[in-house]
């Protein structure tokens, strides 16, 4: 089986995986300053009472956009009351821009936590949380979203980790590797931004879940996918990106609404690690 073929058993008609000529990532830089930091102040740490943490960009004064499957226990697929959540804004070195409770936090609908392969679920790896009240501060301002990147180009990821949960670092440039389309079944949907998940070569680990995918257009930042999961192919390490197509009004709908997250079903915890959340295919 060819290699990027194995990143995940079960699913076919994968990307072929290349980095494209004269592409060249950056390594992570911390942003232990305040100078490093200016611009990031809407990025912080979600944390999940005593279940670890998880990485969560401002999209609004009173949203925050991170990953389903931080919403989740992994050891028992419960879902995590929004009571015991923190969302920590421009979380460094022990304080924090701004502190928020969650009022309420919302799954993507068509997301199921422990479905037998995480690439299935990657695709509707989002959830939005509603803080207890708004960030309406000069120095944290929430950042627009875009749509899903193409193959080849450049984006940045800011994230928190379990090596590096006191700060978070950036990784001002690394690449959309390609796409690949979901199974459901044994039946492979068809190819759309609704049901692809981005494989990239940002460098993440466990805490990184959520983490929100920059592209820099026209001199500003957008986000364009969140991280859902690292993996490896053939020695190089990769992550997984949840394209936010039109999720993301979808979601703010929905929270409109009042939906609830969604219950777990068919449970099987994949992975673990201390000090943070993070699914592995």
């Amino acid at each position: 089986m060819h290699p990027i073929r194995a990143l995940i058993a079960g699913l076919a008609t994968l990307l072929t995986l290349c980095t494209p000529v004269g592409a060249q990532d950056f390594g992570l830089r911390s942003l232990q300053t305040g100078d490093d930091s200016r611009g990031w102040e809407a990025v912080g740490r979600i944390n999940l009472g005593d279940r670890g943490f998880c990485t969560g960009a401002l999209i609004a004064e009173d949203l925050v956009l991170t990953a389903a499957h931080c919403l989740f226990d992994k050891e028992s697929g419960a879902s995590i009351d929004a009571r015991d959540m923190q969302f920590l804004a421009g979380w460094r070195n022990g304080r924090a821009t701004a502190y928020r409770g969650v009022r309420k936090a919302l799954a993507h609908p068509e997301y199921v936590y422990g479905g037998r392969e995480s690439a299935e679920r990657a695709p509707f790896d989002l959830a939005l949380l509603q803080l207890d009240q708004p960030i309406r501060l000069p120095s944290v301002q929430p950042y627009a979203t875009d749509a899903r990147p193409q193959t080849g180009d450049e984006v940045g990821v800011v994230s928190y980790a379990q090596d590096r949960a006191e700060a978070p670092s950036l990784q001002q440039v690394c690449h959309v590797l390609g796409r690949q389309s979901l199974q459901r079944a044994g039946v492979m949907v068809q190819r759309s931004d609704t049901f692809d998940t981005l494989v990239l070569s940002c460098d993440v680990d466990f805490g990184s879940s959520g983490a929100p995918v920059f592209s820099l257009r026209d001199g500003t930042l957008r986000i364009v996918s969140v991280i859902s999961a690292k993996a490896e192919v053939d020695g190089q390490k990769v992550s997984l990106g949840t394209p936010l197509a039109d999720h993301v009004a979808f979601l703010r709908a929905k929270l409109a609404e009042g939906g609830s997250r969604l219950r777990p079903a068919n449970v099987r915890v994949l992975s673990g690690g201390s000090g943070g959340k993070f699914v592995q295919p």
